[in-house]
């Protein structure tokens, strides 16, 4: 395979506010982590950009592949700008998990600051293959939008699930080595590894993190290492992770058993009210309370 010449520069965005690459690098310098929570609807939007307001920290909103069908792909784009401009707060999107080429050249040219292609259940040769498709594609028109590369099967529930994913063990981790590769091969500017992490929250408890690998990969690629699967996931492993290398964690599960919860109460206690932003309201709150926790995490507030 030829590997792409890839030249790694961090614009100014138009209004002077930093990029998300600029936000993340000093993230890493200050022993932080940037958090990714993922929405399905406007009350999640809010939750998300309401915690980090309060906590003037950047936040990257995700928006996988249904996610985005649901919304809309430019909607989606168009809400989050419109809450970066008003308020002039660095709120980023994110095409979270996009399975196909044509799917990421569609959220880069609808605007999106990160895309991660999903090659994860293809081998590594497909996988690079794809992968360099979308980098040249970025790069080709232009675009300012971060590339994210998934090496290693953790899942694709973002459901609360009963046994650990078949395929997933410590035997099918990203290698330092192959890691090594896909990054040298493709000129990503993301990675996210499979290090102990599964998507969803497993009845019984997660499998443990592997912080050791998570060094491993750091050491020879020097681009940002992106935890998913994080619901379930304790605190001091998340601690241990953003020490030992990573520097944006995905969060989805969580929220959505945080809204579905308070909502299922709220119905349950006023179950004449008909209107939707007041039946939604307490569902919103609950979101917030999640993110503001994790990013306290993250940030060691």
């Amino acid at each position: 395979m030829n590997k792409v010449s890839v030249v790694f520069v961090t614009p100014k965005t138009s209004n002077g506010m930093k990029t998300l690459k600029e936000y993340i690098k000093k993230a890493e310098e200050e022993g932080k982590a940037i958090g990714h929570f993922n929405i399905s609807n406007i009350e999640g939007l809010w939750a998300v950009f309401n915690a980090a307001k309060n906590l003037s920290t950047p936040v990257i909103v995700g928006v996988s592949e249904g996610e985005r069908d649901a919304i809309g792909l430019k909607q989606a784009v168009a809400l989050v700008k419109s809450i970066k401009e008003e308020y002039f707060f660095p709120i980023f999107i994110n095409a979270d998990h996009s399975y196909t080429f044509e799917r990421v050249r569609d959220a880069i040219d609808a605007g999106y600051d990160m895309v991660i292609f999903d090659g994860a259940k293809l081998s590594m040769e497909e996988n690079m293959r794809e992968m360099l498709r979308c980098v040249e594609y970025a790069r080709k028109v232009s675009s300012p939008v971060l590339i994210e590369a998934e090496l290693g099967f953790i899942g694709q529930s973002s459901k609360i699930i009963d046994v650990i994913p078949e395929g997933v063990s410590e035997e099918t981790q990203t290698k330092p080595e192959d890691a090594k590769k896909f990054f040298e091969d493709t000129g990503i500017d993301a990675f996210a590894p499979s290090i102990g992490n599964v998507h969803g929250i497993v009845r019984g408890g997660n499998p443990k993190l592997n912080i050791e690998r998570i060094k491993q990969i750091k050491e020879v690629i020097d681009i940002p290492l992106v935890l998913h699967g994080a619901s379930g996931i304790p605190d001091e492993e998340i601690k241990s992770a953003i020490n030992a290398g990573i520097s944006v964690i995905h969060f989805n599960t969580e929220l959505r058993v945080a809204y579905m919860s308070a909502l299922r109460e709220y119905i349950t206690k006023n179950s004449d009210e008909s209107t939707p932003y007041k039946i939604t309201k307490t569902a919103m709150e609950a979101m917030q309370k999640v993110v503001d926790a994790k990013i306290r995490l993250f940030n060691g507030l």
